[in-house]
């Protein structure tokens, strides 16, 4: 018995290195330069012929021609690009859909804003690790479920544990506003296709009380404390984001006209499948969009078949700023990012401009564009050399990643596989 139990413990301790993440990376201790490789900065630009130098984490000189520095990674053909980022995503919340342990996208209870998705952020997720070697690097962590689901926090996707994570904390409150519309349950009978929601008038009133009756707490003195309305001062400061999600247009009128006269100073609207309706509304409020992904079938029958695809172009053009948020319920899909771009591209986008919609964009709707989402001298060497196109499948084949300086392991558990299978199919 004892000889079995101790071969157990050896095989799960073998399974454990096997497939366990890989060790964060140790801080940069000497200056790296790239040279020879096209820069590609997150702004719309590109450096042919480029170097990019950086020390200590910073990018210190960058631009064509330059001479490296330190050590020097020749990137002749090859390409460079700020690391990508994802943004209302629930990576490191969960693990394994069927796990309930593994599970902690969703809290308890409706409106729960107080609820910090940081705090159980897994820092050694074998999802997030899988990010890495399509060049998501950074990304914003965001809880699920409820109407106001809680605040999320923009974390770096190569850390020991939450507190080395975190980029900027407790950065937004999440709002899923009421839908006007909703799929009937056949379970109940009710016919499968979309029907009045007769509840939407009292959702929103239940939503707007709560706003109201947080301000008013905030501009009193109770000595109770109410952690829930403690924690939305900050969308009254413009301390906090307010990240709403609405897709139809009755929903983005109502939603972006109502917050706003509830006194919310910063709003990203999520989604937005039906933005392009309502673009002046959204520009004469200077509210971005973090569009669905591309690679999904339009909402409704009589919508145009290719909608999904134009709609970051769409909105683009009408003078919004726009990123990919990919999709609420597509977490494992999170590492397809930059293809998403790379599908505006095929609907007629200029290709720096489809992938500043990953990179700068991004950045400047998360608040992080004084640090990450461009390549620029002074900004974190948060970035990736690929093969060839990022955003394209065949192109985006990473040979050396580095947050804030830091060089990063590829592999992955995904990538442990796939040359584990490969040897056995080339020895057959």
């Amino acid at each position: 018995m004892k000889s079995y139990i101790a071969s157990t413990l050896i095989l799960l301790l073998g399974l454990t290195t096997v497939w366990g993440q890989q060790t964060p990376a140790v801080a940069q201790s000497e200056t790296i330069s790239i040279t020879g490789a096209t820069l590609h900065l997150g702004n719309g630009e590109i450096v042919e012929n480029g170097t990019v130098t950086f020390t200590d984490g910073t990018i210190t000189a960058i631009g064509a021609g330059l001479q490296g520095s330190g050590r020097v990674i020749d990137a002749t053909g090859k390409h460079v690009y700020p690391g990508f980022i994802a943004p209302g995503k629930s990576l490191g919340l969960i693990e394994i859909e069927a796990v309930r342990a593994s599970n902690d996208q969703d809290e308890i209870g409706s409106l729960i804003p107080h609820v910090r998705s940081i705090i159980a952020y897994n820092a050694e997720s074998q999802v997030v690790e899988s990010m890495r070697p399509n060049g998501v690097l950074l990304g914003q962590i965001a809880p699920k479920g409820g109407r106001i689901s809680g605040t999320s926090s923009i974390v770096q996707f190569d850390a020991w544990n939450w507190e080395d994570a975190i980029i900027k904390e407790d950065d937004g409150i999440h709002l899923h506003w009421p839908e006007s519309f909703r799929r009937g349950r056949w379970w109940m009978g009710e016919p499968r296709g979309y029907q009045p929601n007769s509840d939407y008038e009292t959702q929103k009133q239940e939503v707007l009380n709560f706003i109201s009756s947080s301000k008013v707490y905030g501009a009193g003195k109770s000595e109770e404390i109410n952690p829930a309305f403690r924690a939305m001062q900050g969308l009254f400061t413009g301390d906090k984001t307010l990240y709403l999600y609405a897709n139809g247009e009755q929903e983005i009128v109502d939603g972006v006209s109502r917050l706003k006269d509830a006194g919310m100073e910063k709003i990203v609207l999520v989604g937005g499948y039906e933005a392009y309706k309502v673009t002046d509304l959204l520009k004469s409020h200077g509210i971005p969009v973090l569009v669905n992904f591309t690679h999904t079938l339009p909402n409704l029958n009589d919508d145009a078949y290719d909608l999904p695809y134009r709609l970051p172009k769409m909105l683009d053009d009408a003078g919004l700023l726009v990123g990919i948020q990919n999709a609420e319920d597509s977490n494992f899909a999170t590492r397809n990012l930059p293809f998403y771009a790379g599908q505006v591209v095929g609907q007629g986008m200029d290709k720096e401009k489809a992938l500043a919609m990953i990179t700068g964009n991004t950045a400047r709707i998360l608040g992080i564009d004084d640090q990450y989402g461009t390549l620029a001298s002074g900004k974190s060497a948060t970035l990736f050399i690929s093969e060839g196109d990022a955003l394209d499948m065949r192109g985006n084949q990473l040979t050396h990643a580095f947050i804030d300086g830091r060089e990063l392991s590829l592999e992955t558990h995904q990538t442990e596989l796939w040359k584990r299978y490969m040897g056995k199919f080339a020895r057959e």
